[in-house]
């Protein structure tokens, strides 16, 4: 039983990028009171407690709204060792919780964020958010040698890309693999970290062919497929990362000149996701299941 003094705050996980429990992408969403100030120390260590690889704070903006009636909160999310700027799956993980668990009466919802404004709506049994396109430039292999040899043995590497905002590299393969050996390829974790200190997201990328398996469960072949590394983070691999698709869509729709998408990302619990690429924003449509309701006590 709490004590008197204790604070008391809701908190869930939910399973974002997925209709299915255990799969997808994880994320804690907790809400936050109005009437105490929680220390930014404080929310630190309730993520490096969740230990997940984003935990996500909804906050209301003023006493005379509700997480059920209000349509626009602040939103931040933290890994386990520190704040990030843009973070797809627990914003999706925060807009289930809201639309579906408290049966928030919004059409839309308005996240006030480090990223600016992100609108999410509902989409029958899936919920889409407008993101801001994740804008790259080339960059050299060179620039990336040490980086480049903890991949270890992999297919040529056709292209390289930066995106300055976001601090988030994308690699592209030559297509080679099969599916089940881009899903089963391991990179030396601790030499990636070790690579470079700048980073906070290394996308690995490929077309990949329908012939080699990349299609999804009803045989429909994905546009293009991918993995994301955050060491730097405290998250040696994550699961699905819907900021990565920020950028993956803009570089894909100039290498395919296409604006819709079907992808995946190929790590071990998976999540299939669909893109909408509509100027300078980014469209993304995912599914998202509640795995725990709790309590937590401060």
């Amino acid at each position: 039983m709490a004590a008197n003094n204790q604070t008391q705050l809701k908190l869930y996980t939910v399973d974002a990028f997925s209709s299915i429990p255990f799969s997808g992408n994880p994320a804690a969403v907790c809400l936050l009171p109005l009437d105490r100030v929680i220390s930014d120390k404080t929310l630190q260590d309730i993520a490096a407690e969740m230990n997940l690889s984003e935990t996500a704070y909804i906050r209301l903006l003023s006493d005379s709204e509700s997480f059920q009636t209000s349509s626009r909160f602040g939103l931040r999310w933290f890994t386990p060792v520190a704040e990030i700027k843009l973070c797809g799956h627990a914003t999706l993980a925060s807009a289930h919780v809201l639309f579906n668990i408290l049966g928030n009466t919004s059409s839309s919802i308005a996240f006030e964020t480090l990223s600016g404004d992100l609108i999410v709506k509902r989409k029958g049994n899936s919920i889409s958010m407008d993101f801001p396109v994740g804008k790259i430039e080339k960059k050299s292999e060179e620039n990336y040698a040490p980086l480049i040899k903890a991949l270890g043995n992999t297919p040529e590497i056709v292209d390289v890309q930066y995106c300055c905002d976001l601090r988030y590299l994308l690699i592209r393969f030559k297509e080679g693999w099969t599916r089940k050996e881009f899903e089963q390829w391991k990179l030396d974790m601790i030499m990636l970290e070790r690579s470079i200190k700048e980073l906070v997201v290394l996308i690995v990328t490929i077309r990949g062919k329908e012939e080699d398996g990349f299609v999804d469960e009803k045989g429909n072949p994905y546009d293009f497929v991918s993995r994301c590394f955050a060491p730097w983070t405290g998250v040696p691999e994550d699961p699905v990362t819907g900021s990565a698709q920020t950028i993956l869509a803009n570089y894909w729709s100039l290498i395919l000149g296409k604006k819709q998408f079907k992808t995946r990302q190929c790590s071990k619990r998976g999540g299939d996701i669909h893109l909408e690429l509509d100027g300078s924003r980014v469209h993304i449509v995912g599914q998202a299941t509640c795995v725990m309701e709790a309590t937590l006590l401060l």
